[in-house]
């Protein structure tokens, strides 16, 4: 028996025999580079070399500038006009105020003194000469009555004439157009209720004097 590691001997090997090729060796795979040596920490106090500013971005020539500090509105653009403040109701307030003052507080003041020129009526007109009933003798005995009376009904006149005055010019100019619409109501009422409340007083007046004058 022949080792199989020794070439065979001569005249065992056919002519015209020819040996396997040996095997092809495994293609060799190149090796990565080598990373870069990591830069050493610097020591500390050791001086760092200034890195230089990346470069800004730089327009094209011909692009659109936007100028510094923004656009400004042009002359003469439409602006947005303010609110316009709200009118006054000053004369609308005022116009009503004064309405009920004739309407309500001179009939009252003129009720009062009514009521006394009747209570003394009656008594003048028993003392007095048939001769002096035309004439105004009647109303001395309640003189300072009348003439309360009269300053009750000429500032009543004055101020519901005020009164529809200055409510029409609340309306007109909307200054308290629902003050200016009731003062003009109340100040055409007024001088009705102010003689019907004239008129109910002085008649209760001359009742309560007749009865004490024949009691």
């Amino acid at each position: 028996m022949t080792d199989p590691q020794l070439p065979p001997p001569s005249g065992s090997v056919p002519s015209g025999f020819v040996p396997p090729a040996p095997p092809a060796a495994p293609p060799v795979v190149p090796a990565p580079p080598a990373a870069a040596p990591a830069l050493a920490p610097a020591a500390y106090g050791a001086s760092v070399p200034p890195v230089p500013p990346a470069p800004g971005y730089a327009a094209p020539p011909g692009a659109y500038q936007v100028p510094v500090g923004g656009y400004t509105a042009p002359t003469g653009a439409y602006t947005v006009p303010d609110p316009a403040p709200r009118p006054s109701k000053l004369t609308g307030t005022l116009s009503l105020v004064f309405a009920l003052v004739a309407a309500v507080v001179t009939p009252i003041v003129a009720a009062f003194a009514s009521y006394e020129v009747g209570r003394r009526v009656p008594e003048a007109i028993v003392r007095l000469n048939s001769d002096d009933l035309s004439s105004l003798a009647v109303l001395s005995p309640a003189r300072d009555q009348v003439l309360w009376a009269e300053i009750s009904f000429w500032a009543g006149t004055i101020l519901g004439i005020a009164a529809i005055v200055l409510g029409i010019m609340a309306i007109a100019r909307k200054r308290g157009r629902g003050q200016g619409i009731g003062a003009l109501i109340v100040a055409v009422v007024g001088p009705a209720i102010f003689f019907l409340i004239a008129g109910v007083a002085l008649g209760a007046g001359a009742a309560a004097g007749g009865i004490g004058l024949y009691s």
